[in-house]
């Protein structure tokens, strides 16, 4: 049996494999930005980073939920 991947998690893989960089690259990028606010990280990576909306919100999503800004 496998565990299947929830709420932002799920993106996780995907975003691995698309944009080469890890979870916890992306979560220390997100923390160091200057932005604070959760649709103005999501808009910054898209523009900056070439992340689309959905894995830049999930993203965002999990580092902000997990407390993990600078």
């Amino acid at each position: 049996m496998t565990d299947t991947l929830k709420g932002p998690a799920s993106y996780f893989p995907s975003i691995e494999k698309k944009y080469g960089w890890s979870i916890a690259e992306w979560n220390d990028l997100i923390r160091t930005s200057p932005l604070t606010q959760h649709m103005e990280l999501v808009g910054w990576l898209r523009t900056e980073h070439g992340l689309g909306h959905g894995h830049a919100n999930a993203l965002v999503a999990h580092t902000l939920a997990k407390g993990e800004r600078g």
